[in-house]
């Protein structure tokens, strides 16, 4: 099992001690590139997806509403790990 794939269960399992780094690679890992940063929102988009992905740093944290929008977009639009496909 991958390192991002086991961090993929812990979030889907409920935690929300979720590293901000953690989060960046696991939306790189599911074909997200950072489009831009504005102050601490760093914005993210996929090349099959219209929406935009707005992620924030709290303290190096990521902030568990905005990982709960990710979840749902990987839901919504079927998305898998690259390494897996």
């Amino acid at each position: 099992m991958t390192k991002k794939r086991k961090l993929l269960e812990k979030i889907l399992a409920g935690s929300k001690n979720i590293q901000f780094d953690e989060l960046v690679a696991l939306l790189e890992a599911f074909g997200f590139t950072l489009s831009r940063i504005s102050g601490s929102h760093h914005f993210f988009s996929h090349p099959d997806i219209p929406e935009i992905v707005n992620i924030q740093n709290r303290k190096g944290k990521a902030i568990p509403y905005q990982v709960r929008q990710f979840l749902g977009l990987i839901e919504e639009y079927s998305l898998t790990l690259e390494d897996e496909e």
